[in-house]
């Protein structure tokens, strides 16, 4: 599974639909509305790299009220439930 965290600008006015139009589509995870120099941070989940193009300029860009948005792709993923797990493994409970 590939992870893009996207950060997106938005209209400041139009904020709460923007985000409900982005988490209504399929590959979005979550929605986040942030403070700071972007309005709003998306997590985009997908199998084939390829897909990032059809989700985040294909979809999110196009959802009237996207001024721009700023792609990162993970490398790789932590999560303290993911260490828990890993650190269990072979133990007795």
């Amino acid at each position: 599974m590939i992870t893009a965290i996207v950060l997106i600008k938005t209209s400041v006015d139009r904020i709460p639909e923007i985000a409900e139009a982005i988490a209504a589509i399929d590959s979005v995870s979550e929605v986040f509305s942030v403070t700071g120099t972007y309005d709003l941070i998306a997590m985009v989940r997908v199998g084939r790299h390829d897909d990032l193009a059809d989700i985040i300029p294909g979809q999110i860009s196009k959802i009237p009220g996207v001024e721009g948005t700023d792609t990162h792709v993970a490398f790789r993923a932590y999560s303290q439930h993911e260490l828990d797990a890993a650190f269990a493994i072979g133990l007795e409970s």
